[in-house]
């Protein structure tokens, strides 16, 4: 595997309650200097980082973030307005209350109301696996699939674990082939990376590219 394509396949993310001002425009500094997928910031820095930006790299912001429990009227207005601020990239979160209550119908709508907010911007569905039985990750894939989302997603990075090959295999052998994988969350090195990839995510997330830059400067 060409190590740089991981980089490249990374948003390059930082979602912490305190990210400054500052920060997000050293992040931004950072893609652009690295050449990321995206910059993943909160909403409230969208229209900030899009400006400085200039188009230069994707910006993705986070909706229903982290815990997934608005009403979907509250992650569509957040979509909307997001997408009106620059964004052009959306990662939701599900409600995994209505998984648990088997409210299938209804995290199937929201997923395809928020997707039609982002009109042609993508969409990814993060689905925290790690509070999910493996049927629940399996349904999941199928609700996804017919969502028309682009990406399905593991994990925050917020709740008690993150992404595992194991997951992301499970999710290969499950998702209609439009749909991408994303996996976050807990991804510290070169090597996760390159076996996550190797299991068939396309894109990752992950806070630390400084560490996966050093591993590949390392190895050079």
């Amino acid at each position: 595997m060409d190590i740089e394509s991981i980089v490249k396949a990374t948003d390059h993310t930082l979602l912490k309650q305190g990210a400054t001002s500052e920060q997000i425009r050293a992040l931004c500094d950072e893609g652009l200097r690295y050449g990321t997928a995206s910059v993943c910031i909160p909403p409230s820095y969208v229209g900030q980082a899009a400006q400085y930006l200039g188009g230069r790299l994707p910006v993705c912001t986070v909706i229903g973030f982290p815990n997934g429990y608005s009403t979907t009227a509250v992650k569509v207005f957040e979509t909307e307005d997001a997408i009106k601020n620059g964004a052009d990239e959306i990662d939701m979160v599900i409600n995994i209350g209505w998984l648990k209550d088997k409210r299938y119908d209804d995290m199937l709508h929201e997923i395809k109301a928020v997707k039609a907010a982002c009109g042609d911007k993508i969409l990814k569905v993060i689905i925290e696996t790690c509070l999910l039985t493996e049927d629940e990750k399996i349904k999941m894939c199928q609700i996804v699939s017919q969502s028309g989302a682009d990406f399905i997603k593991t994990s925050t990075g917020f709740s008690t674990g993150g992404a595992t090959v194991d997951d992301i295999r499970l999710f290969s052998r499950h998702i209609d082939s439009h749909v991408k994988i994303k996996a976050a969350g807990g991804i510290g090195s070169l090597s996760d990376a390159e076996e996550l990839m190797a299991g068939g995510a396309s894109r990752l997330g992950t806070s630390r590219l400084k560490n996966l830059v050093q591993d590949i400067e390392n190895q050079k």
